[in-house]
């Protein structure tokens, strides 16, 4: 699996529904707990001053993208590159501007992202950003949608466990973390492109080779899922042959089985202990989206026995975590050295919203078939 730090994880989807970039850089050294140091602080009217010019330009890019839209200009390259970059900018410079001047945080907004961190008057400015994403991740013409597509993660990651060796109510866990990850990577968006990456494709938002290993590895457990759900592997047989001549990614279905089969199928064994660390299912959907971040420190943490409270100080390992939007906004938060996973999931405020909604679907969902 190879790096694409364009890719990593784009929390524009966790502002509204745009793609995100699954699976993250293998690395490999944890280092000892070293002593944070201290943010430079901003006096007031830098930071003010900071808050305004970045605000202004991410205004002034939206602006300039949706003329190209509208007139169908041509795009750059990555379009959304530059909106994520000038969105990430505006969050930051006001949580400096709060830090300086604690008087500046307001109401709450619909986002749930902390008032710290954003100004709620801005609603419509990321309004826009999300329009702009859906305009330009649009899925493919060709894209075989799902008319169940909630339905279809649920039941696949549910097989999937079961066939791990799960019991029912541990594969229950599974099929509501799976779902978790399509409004995570996707906003529960099936088939979508990527503004940020010509790499990491669909529903759950893989590359080729990863897409092409979740085959492999689907094909190997296909024969354990048809002897306890055998109408589920006579949906994957239609579904394949649908597909025929498709990329994988681009059939809701398919792209949701490889990618759960290459990134997830082998911890779905690991949920019992997540779930006995970490009763509150948002946190073990938490824990599923970092082993697509840092996936080896989250798999040395989930074996130490003690997960809220392994450290994390490997500059590489921080770097990929403010690369996605933990511990990316504001001097103080960048200043971060080193922190616990319980400190990492406290972090990834910018989830809970999208996580509460896969689990009020995930609720619906097993409200209408009763538990799976």
């Amino acid at each position: 699996m190879q790096l694409d730090q364009a890719r990593r994880r784009d929390f524009i989807r966790l502002l509204g529904g745009a793609a995100a970039w699954p699976l993250a850089a293998r690395t490999h050294v944890i280092s000892s707990a070293q002593a944070q140091p201290a943010a430079p602080a901003k006096s007031p009217t830098d930071a003010l001053r900071g808050y305004e010019k970045a605000l202004s330009e991410f205004k002034s890019l939206l602006r300039e993208r949706r003329a190209q839209i509208n007139s169908n200009q041509p795009l750059p390259n990555l379009p959304g590159q530059a909106l994520y970059l000038a969105r990430n900018n505006m969050i930051s410079a006001y949580k400096d501007l709060t830090d300086a001047l604690p008087s500046k945080i307001g109401r709450s907004n619909k986002l749930a992202i902390p008032p710290s961190y954003f100004d709620a008057d801005n609603e419509p400015v990321l309004d826009e950003y999300t329009k702009l994403f859906d305009i330009m991740q649009a899925p493919p013409g060709n894209a075989q949608n799902s008319h169940t597509p909630f339905r279809d993660v649920v039941e696949l990651a549910t097989a999937i466990a079961r066939a791990k060796g799960l019991d029912a109510a541990n594969a229950e866990l599974a099929g509501r973390i799976g779902l978790g990850l399509f409004f995570a990577e996707t906003n529960g968006k099936q088939n979508i492109g990527n503004g940020r990456s010509n790499t990491y494709k669909g529903s759950l938002q893989t590359g080729v080779t990863e897409d092409q290993n979740g085959q492999r590895k689907w094909a190997a457990i296909k024969g354990s899922i048809a002897s306890f759900a055998p109408a589920l592997i006579a949906r994957d047989d239609k579904e394949e042959g649908r597909a025929a001549h498709l990329d994988r990614r681009f059939n809701h279905w398919t792209a949701v089985r490889d990618g759960l089969m290459n990134a997830h199928a082998e911890l779905f064994l690991q949920i019992p202990a997540i779930a006995k660390a970490l009763p509150n299912p948002i946190d073990q959907m938490k824990v599923f989206e970092l082993i697509q971040i840092v996936p080896s420190p989250t798999r040395s943490a989930l074996k130490s026995g003690n997960l809220a409270s392994y450290r994390i100080s490997d500059p590489t390992i921080m770097k990929y975590l403010r690369n996605n939007s933990i511990f990316t906004f504001g001097q103080v938060d960048r200043a971060k050295t080193s922190a616990t996973f319980g400190e990492i999931l406290a972090a990834m405020w910018l989830f809970n919203d999208k996580f509460e909604r896969a689990l009020a679907k995930f609720n619906e969902i097993k409200a209408e078939r009763g538990s799976p």
